[in-house]
């Protein structure tokens, strides 16, 4: 699925799409500083029935929401330097223990995973608007 929006309104049209189609726990979201990966997952958690503040685990590596369908957990791994780190937070407790867990910057991550089933999510800002993929 692709799609274009050009304002922060537009998020809740790429929700509407989007939140019908996970199936699966585990959510890759990609994209540069400032794309809107953390506006995307507010966005997400709101609809997700979520009364949360969320922003960005940049320094905490980990949020944790709640949400009536369970524990969301969001992940930042930009400041992650190799998959045992990453292993060393307990990452698959929190897959295993989770309705959802967003990964933002999963590059680092992203071999030791990939068996198991997941969406993919990228967005590439083009200045005046944003390309939204996902898959």
């Amino acid at each position: 699925m692709e799609f274009k929006i050009d304002k922060i309104e537009d998020w809740q049209k790429i929700i509407d799409q989007i939140l019908p189609e996970l199936q699966h726990n585990i959510l890759l979201l990609k994209g540069n500083l400032g794309a809107g990966k953390t506006t995307f997952t507010q966005f997400l958690l709101k609809n997700l029935g979520s009364q949360d503040e969320v922003s960005s685990p940049t320094y905490a590596i980990v949020n944790e929401y709640d949400t009536p369908q369970g524990n969301v957990f969001h992940f930042d791994l930009y400041r992650m330097k190799s998959a045992d780190e990453v292993e060393d937070i307990g990452i698959y407790e929190y897959l295993d223990n989770s309705f959802l867990c967003i990964i933002e910057w999963p590059e680092i991550f992203e071999e030791e995973i990939s068996d198991l089933l997941h969406h993919e999510m990228s967005i590439e800002n083009k200045g005046e608007y944003r390309v939204i993929n996902f898959r």
